[in-house]
């Protein structure tokens, strides 16, 4: 399993309490007001709008709630978001990329340093990390009744780099240029992902021992639960070892 597979399994796993899906229902709403608020309404139109009302399907948020979300964007004057990034590494060295999406610009960086200096990480200037990563999608779509042989050939036949079954759960991976082609064939099959994101994969990695990954483990869950943060990437190598520790 590739190291970008098994971290979509542990937070897969760690997402399951109330508490955390309380965070994921805020983040996905905030997703789709933005959506909205960026290119309209119409998700036949919107493909941010799609890809988040897909999301938001794939974590049984509640279809009111969707809608309630979709309306805030729609209202010139409600909450009027900004898009941010923040690089980084942990004490360990490990690169660590935070997408952001907040509507107080402030409030968000004194968080992520106040995170970075609690567990003795760097926060780095704008540059510094991005190019340890290169930018793909990705689908966890549910196996089901799927067919591995027969579904790993239509994604590839769509123009996947790697289709991986993880447990229950099968890992498309695209190429940027081929997210959306991709994202077709599947509306085409009728087969809906439990999530659709545009990751960023570690191009290389950096290995900790089971104790410095338990602390760098610690420092990016805690961006994670921020409210205002999107996503977080890293470039951590995760060995059996690790796993064992940070599950």
């Amino acid at each position: 399993m590739s190291g970008h597979s098994k971290w979509s399994t542990i937070k897969r796993k760690k997402g399951a309490n109330d508490a955390k899906r309380s965070k994921i229902f805020s983040k996905i709403i905030k997703e789709i007001t933005v959506a909205v608020t960026e290119g309209g309404t119409d998700p036949d139109a919107n493909p941010r709008l799609r890809v988040a009302i897909v999301n938001a399907k794939g974590q049984n948020l509640p279809k009111d709630n969707i809608q309630k979300a979709i309306n805030k964007g729609s209202d010139k004057d409600g909450a009027n978001f900004s898009e941010l990034s923040y690089e980084g590494y942990t004490a360990g060295g490990v690169a660590v990329f935070v997408e952001c999406t907040t509507d107080n610009q402030n409030r968000t960086i004194s968080n992520i340093r106040s995170y970075f200096t609690k567990y003795n990480g760097n926060l780095a200037t704008n540059g510094s990390v991005e190019y340890l990563f290169s930018r793909k999608g990705v689908f966890n779509i549910p196996k089901a009744e799927l067919d591995e042989e027969e579904f790993t050939l239509d994604m590839i036949d769509a123009g996947s780099e790697d289709v991986e079954l993880a447990e229950d759960i099968f890992i498309v991976t695209t190429a940027l240029e081929d997210f959306g082609t991709v994202q077709k064939r599947l509306e085409d099959m009728s087969i809906e992902p439990e999530s659709v994101e545009l990751q960023r994969i570690p191009t290389t990695t950096t290995k900790l021992d089971a104790d410095g990954a338990q602390k760098a483990f610690k420092l990016i869950e805690l961006i994670e639960d921020d409210e205002d943060v999107k996503a977080v990437f890293h470039n951590m190598e995760l060995t059996d070892e690790v796993i064992a520790a940070i599950e």
